[in-house]
């Protein structure tokens, strides 16, 4: 019997694959991918699993993130809710055919029967296919990841269990991490990062052939979030997420040569001191034969953590009250030098919004567009129950608005329709890179300003606060945590030639200018004319 190849790609599959690779590309200014040699080749049944915090901007990253020539397509899944509607939302998943999955939330207390939809998924991964589910069973604007639902390992029981005649019939289990800087704003930078396959066998796994044990069930399902969270950043708070954010610039400050990947472990690091920390762990444990510190110890060191998060907190709070970054603290300058800075970045701004304007007249229908919806659309419900969709509105009005922008340029120049076609995509990408440039340097001028405002005296008591706090960050990196003790050196000798970096003094000065995207100092950058620090104040 030959060995399955996989579902034949669909054209409007693939049509959807290209369309939202170009609108993905577009909306987010980095979107980095790692490991994509762990992805099971075609022909292997495999199930694609990830954190949902972007409803279905989510999917369409796995779907752009995974090559053609490792996958022939990957089979999705969505609420039922979403079938059915005369929206461009609605189209856009059915012709990728997606199958419809019947949430028990959605339909009260009513029966839910998914038999169909989860037969038609068992016969996907028989036929070699790869199938997407989001086990966390919604997606939701959340700093933490739900406790996983058992679905995905009892679909592997399930085929494993149809197909024990065949002892080296193979299952992947593939599982991704998706880290969004800002999911919801403009030019922001996401990673995604896949992780070792976990591979099920009828002969390695009999544990799972029915009749499986829930134990089972529920080991493979914590395996599974555990691999998960370890590739992004989860915790139980926005502040914990925000504070481990300035421990991490403390660490490696602004223009250390840093991937986005190297740039969120160092942040995830952090995070699970500051999380254990407020644990306050109090029993002493045994590894190897050897004894942990006592509880007195470990509650001294916890405490020490904790206490440093919250002065760390209060340090970014005063920092977002005067709207400056902590690099301005760490580097002094002085009255001259920052009056000459605030000249050369006002000019240069000012040169790059005037190359834009024409680029951002065509580019205005579409921004205006896209606001009313999503003003719109905020107001139907609180921050945990609509900022997770608010990026999927964006892309899906922006390209709407985009496609409408752009026939009536050819409508209107047609006689040159021709000339059109090329120069519009073209003045409109060019307008968008140098708007990105123009806004940087207006919001370092608008810094700049900012320090002139402050006084010098307020700065220097900032900067002897910093200095016992970069100190105190320090000592639990190395000492702690492990981290390299000199991070600006390091990264710049392991790093290669990441996406959105350049290496070396030359190579920026020489290439401070990309076409392609622009050559970011800080992972934290959105296209804003203010530094994106702070969350949504619901408590959860």
């Amino acid at each position: 019997m030959p060995a399955p190849r996989g579902t034949p790609t669909p054209w409007s599959y693939l049509f959807i694959r290209l369309l939202f690779k170009f609108v993905l590309k577009i909306f987010y200014g980095t979107i980095v991918v790692e490991n994509v040699d762990l992805i099971p080749p075609r022909g292997t049944p495999c199930i694609v699993c990830a954190n949902h915090s972007n409803s279905l901007t989510d999917a369409l990253l796995l779907v752009t993130s995974i090559p053609s020539k490792k996958r022939n397509l990957l089979r999705l899944t969505a609420k039922s809710t979403q079938f059915g509607k005369k929206t461009f939302t609605s189209w856009l998943i059915e012709s990728a055919g997606t199958v419809p999955i019947k949430r028990r939330r959605d339909y009260g207390d009513s029966a839910v029967d998914n038999s169909d939809a989860m037969q038609y998924l068992i016969e996907a991964l028989e036929l070699g296919d790869a199938v997407c589910l989001f086990p966390e069973g919604m997606s939701r604007y959340h700093p933490t990841i739900a406790p996983l639902k058992t679905g995905v390992a009892r679909l592997v029981s399930d085929v494993l269990s149809r197909n024990r005649h065949n002892p080296d019939f193979e299952i992947d289990v593939l599982t991704c991490s998706i880290t969004y800087m800002h999911r919801q704003h403009f030019r922001s930078d996401v990673l995604v990062t896949f992780h070792p396959p976990m591979k099920f066998t009828p002969k390695d796994n009999p544990e799972l052939l029915a009749p499986t044990k829930y134990e089972e069930i529920r080991t493979l399902t914590a395996k599974m979030q555990q691999q998960i969270s370890s590739g992004t950043l989860d915790a139980p708070s926005w502040r914990l997420i925000r504070i481990a954010k300035l421990a991490a610039r403390m660490y490696a400050p602004l223009g250390t040569t840093m991937s986005l990947g190297d740039y969120v472990r160092v942040v995830r690091t952090f995070l699970e001191a500051f999380k254990l920390a407020e644990a306050l762990r109090t029993e002493a444990a045994t590894s190897d034969g050897e004894a942990l510190p006592s509880p007195e110890q470990i509650l001294r060191e916890d405490r020490k953590i904790v206490q440093l998060g919250n002065d760390l907190k209060e340090y970014q709070d005063q920092l977002s009250r005067w709207g400056i970054k902590d690099d301005r603290i760490r580097r002094p300058l002085q009255r001259p030098v920052i009056l000459y800075r605030m000249v050369v970045r006002l000019v240069w701004s000012l040169f790059l919004i005037t190359l834009s304007l024409p680029g951002l007249l065509l580019w205005l229908p579409i921004l205006l567009t896209t606001f009313v919806a999503v003003h719109q659309f905020k107001r139907t419900g609180p921050v945990w129950d609509t900022y997770d969709e608010i990026a999927q509105y964006k892309l899906t009005y922006g390209l709407i608005s985009w496609v409408c922008v752009y026939l009536a340029s050819l409508v209107l120049t047609l006689p040159v329709a021709f000339l059109t076609a090329v120069l519009v995509p073209a003045a409109m990408w060019m307008s968008l890179r140098w708007m990105e440039d123009a806004v940087s340097a207006f919001r370092a001028f608008v810094s700049l300003a900012r320090l002139l405002w402050i006084g010098k005296a307020a700065l220097r008591a900032m900067r002897e606060k910093r200095e016992d706090l970069h100190k105190r960050v320090m000592d639990l990196a190395v000492r702690t945590l492990g981290l390299p003790e000199e991070p600006e050196r390091y990264f710049a000798e392991t790093g290669g030639v990441e996406k959105g970096r350049v290496r070396g003094r030359w190579a920026s000065k020489a290439k401070y200018f990309s076409v392609r995207r622009r050559r970011k100092r800080d992972w934290n950058e959105t296209l804003r004319l203010y530094d994106q620090v702070d969350y949504p104040d619901d408590e959860y």
